[in-house]
């Protein structure tokens, strides 16, 4: 009888016992939730490349010229009739599915309410893709942003990376960056 006394836990043992456990699993969901994150991001970047290249398809076909888009914002009413098509709309036949402009971080049913995760820069309606203006400024097609991301959806990978943007010139980037002179 002395020897099984001897070998069983005492409560606190077995309470420790499960806290150890509980806090290398906290440790563990940690990484495990920020690399879902970051697969979501980089998904997120190759459907913006994937419209991107669809935005130079539909340029090449409409004598490179960008199109006219109006974007819906969230929490706004239906468009009226004679408004401009979404960017769903325009471009989902370059791209090859509508699916492509649903980021797949977006949880917060942005794509559902608005046909699109990603925003458009309509101040790019119908200009001469080869010579992009922003308010009678030149920027250069490699900053000036032509899609991004709607809301930070992307947050989670740091304050600043929570946006990605597609320039006009093709590339993407995970921030915008706007600075002054130092």
């Amino acid at each position: 009888m002395q020897r099984l006394l001897q070998r069983a836990f005492t409560l606190i043992e077995l309470l420790v016992v499960i806290a150890i456990i509980g806090i290398l699993a906290a440790l563990l969901f940690h990484p495990a939730t920020r690399a879902k994150e970051i697969a979501r991001g980089t998904a997120c970047l190759s459907n913006l490349r994937q419209i991107g290249i669809g935005l130079q398809l539909y340029v090449q076909d409409n004598n490179n010229r960008m199109p006219f888009i109006r974007d819906r914002l969230t929490g706004t009413n239906t468009a009226s009739a004679d408004a401009l098509p979404g960017v769903e709309l325009v471009l989902s036949n370059y791209t090859g599915s509508v699916l492509i402009f649903k980021c797949p971080s977006d949880k917060g049913g942005v794509y559902e309410e608005t046909g699109s995760s990603y925003g458009w820069n309509s101040l790019l309606n119908g200009q001469n893709a080869d010579q992009l203006r922003i308010l009678t400024m030149d920027f250069g097609s490699s900053h000036t942003p032509v899609m991004f991301d709607k809301e930070a959806f992307h947050a989670a990978r740091g304050e600043k990376k929570g946006v990605n943007y597609l320039y006009a010139d093709g590339h993407i980037k995970n921030l915008l960056v706007i600075e002054g002179t130092k």
